[in-house]
């Protein structure tokens, strides 16, 4: 694990890399059936609300990996495709990764499932501090503006960053009822990520979020 002074040195000298992978990545990841009750009262989760910056290494169980991704992003209404955060026109232009030890997935919310994108550990490059190279997962956020054409280009990245906040402060909301941790990050090298991840100009790199049981 690199200190953060390292890593600000490496991101300055353009050397921000993954690192392989842990463990086997599958193509696919079929997740569990999110579990839709249950959990704290909404007021409850809101005075529980707060960042944390300790986390265990331990992998987050199948099944609150699953509540936390539908919780991010799932589909809330299959009749019309409804999601659990907002997004202007239903561009649905926000792209959540998930960074795991064994690679790097996009989550596939009408699927309710992660795609790999890259057998790589990428944990280590979505931010500067020390801990988000050994928790367990760490979400990027990414806007794709090709799905935005409907929103004036002016407005594009407000909504694209509204959006996002949303579906992090699902996550908060989420992991303060679960009894999760969690903190949203913007402290990133933006070029060094977006090279390890493979994005495209069209994609814009906004936030990161690292989430794991409290250490």
């Amino acid at each position: 694990m690199m200190n953060t002074l390292t890593k600000l040195a490496r991101g300055l000298m353009g050397r921000t890399v993954s690192r392989e992978s842990i463990g086997d990545a599958a193509s696919t990841l079929a997740l569990l059936p999110p579990e839709l009750d249950g959990g704290l009262p909404l007021m409850q989760a809101l005075q529980r609300r707060q960042s944390q910056r300790d986390f265990s290494p331990n992998a987050l169980p199948a099944q609150s990996l699953s509540n936390l991704l539908w919780a991010a992003a799932g589909v809330n209404r299959p009749k019309l495709g409804g999601r659990t955060a907002p997004s202007a026109m239903n561009a649905q232009e926000i792209d959540l990764y998930v960074a795991l030890p064994e690679g790097l997935y996009r989550f596939e919310a009408e699927a309710h499932q992660l795609r790999l994108q890259q057998a790589k550990d990428v944990r280590a490059v979505t931010g500067y501090q020390d801990f988000v190279d050994t928790a367990p997962l760490d979400l990027i956020f990414v806007a794709d503006h090709r799905r935005m054409m409907l929103v004036p280009a002016k407005h594009r990245n407000a909504y694209a960053n509204a959006a996002a906040g949303a579906m992090a402060q699902n996550v908060y909301l989420y992991c303060a009822s679960a009894g999760l941790a969690t903190v949203i990050r913007a402290w990133i090298d933006h070029d060094g990520l977006s090279k390890a991840m493979g994005l495209t100009q069209d994609e814009e790199l906004l936030l990161a979020q690292t989430v794991g049981m409290p250490a």
